[in-house]
């Protein structure tokens, strides 16, 4: 039988993904997935289907959500950048015990962050025999693989053992050591086992990153036999899509061919069953992620947190998956930039709420920072969701009070997506624009007609004042006069590996 615990303030539990697509949770509609704890979120939470972060990056959008302003404020574009989040502290002051447990990507890795207590994280695919290389650190993972004897799987690996196999897989990998040591399994039970271990009565913020899906995409042999039958929905590219997009477009995908990041060799002229293979292990990351989030919940429940507990599931961006011609991240699209987002709580949110309106990821940090008995900084570009969450979706009461009539994202150069100085999406419900300043690159597409992002209208003459009209309002809100000269450059990390 559980005990209950009492304190004014609720707690707060965070729960963040790595690239977990908005399109991977069944009962938002995807049938395909077997998600039955995010399942359960879901029902008995609000859900926002249309949730967009502000940069198609690990660090930039995380900056976002714990700075609660978009990149052109925070000045963090790319994933190199150096920062720290403000608000964590904030909990602190107000009496909270803030803890992360997992994937934070402060930069340095291992800044504090205003938590008490950091047990980090990162990502999978570090390589850490490299003496010289700034990443190559020891997190609580690598030292439970040390002390368990066990050789961390990385690309390295990967080549040494199967050069040929690396090479056609994809990114594509069963789970080669323990179970228990696969990252998102460590990083549940670290949490579970906080969750057991802590004795203290006062409310806590608990930040949970899992590591995945971010590739390599590896599951447990157990997780992928779950999808080995599945049929997704997903396509590849044609070539009439493929021709149809920027330079920026055609010289990530050649990064991505050139250089194994992640343990993703990537190559062009995919197929569809190439498709299906990505999707599957996604998919079968998604759900031993799914796992651990259960077994979270129930401890919340053993330990008597449950009643005054607000949980909430997210992710930082997204995946393309092959879709477009492109995998991971560093472009604009749909199945790129939209991500679940769930608040759950027994009595503070309401209950079997799906929600449409627009919303960006950073909107989080206000409506925890209320709920805390907080009030978000009135400068703050980040708008607080709780009315939402409480009294139903804008759009029940009154369409002219939405929280956001568009969305925007922004994007830098690095030594990946090397293609453009600068990239900015405006989306609205019909609209999405994406510029490359000082280029005549651009995207434009109509949602209404083309869902999926196939046909890019940038070029066609019937749009040009449409699309001349959309870059002064793009320009004008970013305020990039001088944004080459107001930007500080990041250390250029050292060049990824070629096989």
């Amino acid at each position: 039988m559980s005990q209950k615990i009492d304190h004014q303030k609720p707690n707060i539990v965070l729960i963040m993904t790595d690239q977990q697509r908005a399109d991977t949770i069944a009962e938002l509609g995807h049938p395909w997935m077997q998600t039955p704890n995010l399942d359960r979120l879901v029902k008995q939470g609000t859900s926002f289907t249309n949730c967009f972060v502000t940069s198609p990056v690990c660090v930039s959008s995380r900056a976002s959500v714990f700075l609660g302003a978009y990149p052109h404020t925070t000045n963090v574009y790319t994933n190199f950048e150096t920062w720290q989040p403000n608000w964590v502290s904030w909990l602190a002051q107000a009496g909270y015990h803030c803890v992360n447990i997992g994937k934070m990507h402060i930069n340095p890795y291992d800044a504090k962050g205003g938590f008490h207590q950091r047990f980090f994280v990162e990502n999978k695919d570090r390589p850490l025999f490299l003496e010289d290389h700034e990443r190559a650190l020891y997190d609580e993972w690598d030292k439970a693989l040390k002390a368990r004897g066990l050789e961390k799987p990385s690309r390295y690996t990967r080549v040494r053992d199967d050069r040929d196999a690396f090479l056609k897989n994809l990114g594509c990998f069963t789970w080669e050591t323990d179970d228990d040591m696969h990252p998102d399994n460590f990083v549940g039970d670290t949490a579970v086992w906080w969750l057991e271990d802590r004795k203290a009565n006062s409310p806590f913020f608990l930040q949970i990153g899992f590591p995945g899906p971010h590739p390599p995409y590896d599951p447990t042999d157990e997780f992928l036999a779950i999808y080995k039958d599945t049929e997704f929905p997903h396509r590849a590219a044609s070539q009439q899509e493929l021709a149809q997009q920027p330079k920026m477009h055609q010289q990530l995908r050649q990064s991505m061919v050139d250089f194994n990041i992640d343990s993703v060799a990537w190559r062009e002229n995919l197929t569809d069953e190439d498709i299906q293979r990505l999707h599957r292990y996604y998919a079968a990351n998604v759900s031993m992620i799914d796992q651990k989030v259960g077994q979270i919940i129930d401890c919340l429940d053993k330990q008597g947190h449950l009643d005054n507990t607000i949980v909430i599931f997210c992710s930082d961006h997204a995946d393309a998956l092959g879709e477009h011609g492109h995998i991971q991240k560093w472009t604009m699209y749909d199945c790129v930039t939209r991500v679940p987002l769930v608040f759950w709580a027994p009595d503070r949110v309401k209950q079997q709420q799906q929600c449409d309106d627009l919303v960006q990821l950073m909107d989080i940090a206000p409506t925890i920072l209320q709920f805390a008995g907080i009030d978000p900084p009135s400068n703050w570009e980040a708008l607080a969701m709780n009315k939402m969450l409480t009294s139903g979706c804008w759009d029940e009461q009154d369409p002219n009070e939405k929280l956001r009539d568009h969305v925007y994202a922004e994007l830098g150069r690095d030594h990946i997506q090397s293609g453009a100085e600068h990239v900015i999406m405006r989306r609205d419900n019909r609209w999405k624009y994406v510029i490359y300043p000082g280029t005549q690159d651009g995207e434009l597409y109509d949602l209404n007609n083309d869902r999926n992002e196939t046909e890019n209208l940038w070029h066609d003459p019937q749009f040009l004042e449409q699309r001349k009209d959309a870059m002064i309002e793009i320009l004008a809100w970013s305020s990039l006069g001088n944004f080459r000269g107001n930007r500080p450059q990041p250390k250029k990390p050292q060049t990824p590996m070629k096989i």
